[in-house]
């Protein structure tokens, strides 16, 4: 079964989330702060006519926060609870499973990024990590 992943940006590292979930790639937009929330979650967006949570993923993943420019997009993902975005530097392209090779995570990486990590894809000119949006989402408020 051909699998495909919306690959995105963060910092010098490039991810993957399966296009399956994702709903659609939005421009940033301006987003209102929920009080006493983490510091990774932004706020909230109304995203026609839904009110949708938004998570700055640099943050959630110990990446520096930055300013968003032009290439900023939020990634609006279809998860167990319902739809949240994503912050990302930029989201690049959809990349299909004939194009690379996954692998497991190596185990040498038992940093908290592993416990969001499914895989990593390797291809001739591509090498990302796949996430698992639903568990970015999940345990939002341990920090």
């Amino acid at each position: 079964m051909e699998q495909k992943w919306v690959v995105f940006s963060l910092a010098d590292n490039t991810y993957g989330i399966d296009v399956q979930s994702v709903r659609s790639i939005e421009r940033m937009q301006p987003v209102t702060r929920v009080p006493n929330a983490p510091a990774h979650v932004k706020g909230v967006i109304n995203l026609r006519g839904v009110v949708t949570p938004v998570i700055d993923l640099r943050l959630r993943l110990g990446y520096e926060e930055l300013e968003a420019t032009d290439e900023t997009r939020i990634l609006i993902a279809s998860l167990n609870q319902g739809d949240a975005g994503f912050i990302v530097d930029q989201a690049n392209e959809v990349v299909e499973s004939d194009d690379v090779r996954i692998e497991p995570i190596p185990e040498s990486s038992q940093d908290m990024l592993a416990a969001h990590l499914t895989a990593i894809a390797k291809g001739e000119d591509k090498l990302f990590s796949l996430l698992d949006a639903n568990a970015l989402f999940e345990d939002q408020h341990a920090e």
